[in-house]
């Protein structure tokens, strides 16, 4: 048991220094290693290295050093392996082209290495001899030869004019991959032609092209992925500082995509099947919205013009892309009366005819075809539209600022099929007065007075969702039976009503206020409004000789000028994703890959960083210096706290051996070893002896 305790206690004491210089100990280790194994592979032998020259030497100089080994090899003083022979050649080639060595130089561009690489298996074992030279061909490519955007550092501050989105290609005269590229790039360009700038940087602007590179920690400049390197500036975005980098496929597709979604924020525009365009298309998409659908031949995505147009537009169409197919000709012929592709379909109102145009078409061609059919035959009257309809009192005609009255027709119910049926009558009375159509039943001046108001766009037609509006419904149809009309459906009773606004602006009464509540009041509309109810018949002739009078008396009739406040018309829609800005787009999980790649790129161009072995070294040697000192303070607290320790134990011991020996005599009884009884005294001698 005793050897047991003497064998534990040694260990112990063994372990105890090792526990406490534990960290110490890794992170001397640590920088051995680094400093031994990490750093050498972080600056392997560079091309100069090679040769036997000095870092950055020139071209002369790399020719005689070349000369040097040659004169060796020849004369048979040194025969190179065939490996040393190619490691050789490859510097000399690559360090006696101008524009390769400047690149390798700056930036340590070395594209054509992987070459080196494949001559090595491929002369494996043969004699430097019969190795075929050279082994580099030059590449040179020219940017000249087409309409390009040549971004220097003179014009570079003057780029920024606009706020439009920049995105520039770095590349090399002297690199193949970008003499690859120059194609790519030249429909890339074309492609976000109109939605974002494009512009090239040659490297031998050394100037843009250092402020445009990354930089290691030990102060070089270098491009992660080579060249082509491609990098954009957002939308306010002035310097190298808000800069975002390319690191993905130097594809055209891979590229554009990238720079409409993760840049400019376009919303993507999805490929949908025959058996999913009802269901996940047309059924989703508001029924205030135009459908627009894409018919195409190829599948390739939406150009980012089209996906700038969607955006723009969001407000007043959905846009769907499919995939033609010969085998279902007759399914869009029946539907859409769609013959081929490419085409592009208009799906406005219920019940009427699309709009096609086949064939192949370009952005202007497109964005005019896209203004002109943004609305609905008859359009709806909603929050987006209202002052360009010309149906606001806040606003003004159609026709322009000028326009002292003007009129708004409006038909209002819930969504359905009476509101249906009344919606094709007013698109019915709306076509005969835009193509002067005669009706025998509506007298020729009434018809003209009509056609003449709504050719000077100083009448509107529109429709008014009843349920979605309902408080701005029931401010213009306030009535017993208004709620068959407006708001909530009660019932199965849906009846559409028919009312038109009287508009007229007053430069003398423009600041009218109007009691809000009773504490408070507010600005009037500018354009004061009188409202006629319609109560007659469904039939066109009726309808429009109702609106006929209607105008003819706002017109010669000396009305009231009366203002009020509107209630504000209700957004069908809410805020797209892409209108919440550019950051916003990426999704969670691909905002956590770019997160995690850019910390572990970040962590590899530090491992090459000289400084890391000399500090985790000296962070080895403090470590240890702190838990020496910790270690030496306790030694010496519990040697100096030992003596008075022992000497309060023997007092103790000394007061405790005290208190037994008082009480141990204090129970005996009294004998002869006492030194004077208590009752004892002296007897007297007896005197016989003296007798």
């Amino acid at each position: 048991m005793a050897t047991g305790g003497l064998r534990g206690a040694a260990s112990s004491s063994f372990l105890s220094p090792i526990k406490a210089y534990a960290v110490p100990l890794f992170l001397f280790a640590l920088a051995i290693f680094y400093q031994l194994v990490v750093l050498p592979r972080s600056f392997p032998p560079s091309h100069y290295d090679v040769l036997g020259i000095k870092s950055y030497s020139s071209i002369e100089e790399v020719k005689n050093a070349y000369e040097k080994l040659s004169s060796k090899w020849n004369s048979g003083i040194e025969v190179p392996t065939a490996a040393n022979f190619l490691e050789i050649q490859y510097a000399y080639e690559l360090l006696t082209n101008p524009l390769w060595k400047r690149d390798y130089d700056i930036f340590g561009i070395d594209e054509q290495l992987l070459a080196l690489d494949k001559f090595k298996e491929q002369y494996a074992g043969e004699s430097f001899s019969r190795i075929g030279l050279p082994l580099l061909e030059a590449t040179y490519s020219d940017p000249g030869d087409h309409a390009l955007t040549v971004v220097t550092s003179e014009n570079f501050g003057s780029m920024f004019t606009n706020s439009k989105t920049w995105l520039i290609e770095i590349y090399s005269d002297g690199s193949s991959r970008s003499a690859q590229f120059f194609n790519s790039w030249k429909e890339i360009t074309s492609l976000l032609e109109g939605v974002a700038n494009t512009g090239m940087v040659e490297l031998g602007d050394v100037q843009l092209t250092t402020s445009l590179a990354e930089r290691k920690p030990t102060g070089h400049f270098f491009f992660r992925n080579g060249l082509p390197s491609l990098v954009a500036f957002p939308p306010g975005c002035r310097t190298s500082d808000c800069l975002i980098r390319y690191e993905g496929d130097l594809s055209i597709d891979a590229v554009t995509d990238w720079t409409a979604t993760v840049i400019l924020g376009l919303p993507r525009i999805l490929y949908y099947s025959k058996e999913s365009l009802g269901k996940n298309f047309l059924a989703k998409c508001g029924p205030h919205k135009v459908k627009v659908i894409f018919f195409s031949k190829t599948g390739v995505r939406a150009t980012p013009f089209v996906r700038q147009t969607a955006k723009n537009y969001w407000a007043y169409a959905c846009f769907a892309f499919v995939l033609w197919r010969e085998e279902d000709f007759s399914l869009w012929w029946n539907t859409f009366e769609v013959e081929s592709a490419p085409a592009i379909v208009f799906l406005k109102d219920p019940g009427v005819k699309p709009v096609i145009f086949h064939g192949s078409f370009n952005t202007s061609w497109f964005a005019d075809v896209m203004e002109k059919n943004k609305q609905q035959e008859l359009p709806q009257l909603r929050s987006v539209n209202s002052m360009e309809l010309g149906c606001d009192a806040r606003g003004y005609s159609r026709n322009g600022v000028n326009t002292i009255s003007w009129y708004c027709v409006i038909l209002a119910g819930r969504l359905g099929s009476e509101l249906n049926k009344m919606r094709e009558t007013m698109r019915r009375v709306q076509e005969l007065l835009s193509n002067d159509g005669e009706l025998s039943d509506v007298d020729k001046d009434q018809s003209l007075l009509l056609s003449t108001a709504l050719k000077n766009r100083r009448l509107t037609f529109a429709w008014l969702d009843g349920e979605a509006q309902q408080k701005y419904c029931f401010f213009y149809l306030h009535s017993e039976t208004s709620y068959d009309t407006c708001g909530p459906r009660r019932d199965l009773t849906d009846v559409p009503r028919l009312f038109i606004v009287r508009y007229k602006r007053n430069a003398t009464q423009d600041n009218v206020r109007i009691r809000k509540n009773v504490f408070e009041y507010e600005e009037a509309d500018p354009a004061s409004q009188l409202v006629a109810r319609y109560n007659g018949s469904d039939k066109i002739p009726q309808i429009i000789q109702w609106i006929s009078g209607t105008i003819r008396d706002g017109e010669t009739r000396d009305l009231p000028f009366f203002k009020t406040k509107t209630p504000d018309l209700v957004p069908e829609d809410t805020d797209p994703i892409w209108s919440k800005g550019v950051q916003s787009i990426l999704s969670r999980s691909v905002g956590i890959k770019h997160i995690l790649l850019k910390v572990i790129g970040k962590t590899y161009d530090h491992m090459g960083d000289p400084r890391i072995g000399p500090i985790l070294l000296l962070a080895a040697l403090m470590s240890f210096g702190t838990m020496w000192l910790m270690r030496n303070q306790q030694t010496r607290q519990s040697q100096l706290s030992q003596p008075s320790q022992s000497n309060v134990k023997d007092e103790i011991m000394q007061k405790r051996r005290e208190r037994r020996r008082n009480a141990s005599n204090g129970d005996m009884p009294p004998s002869i070893t006492d030194m004077e009884p208590k009752d004892a005294y002296q007897m007297p001698m007896s005197d016989s002896d003296s007798d």
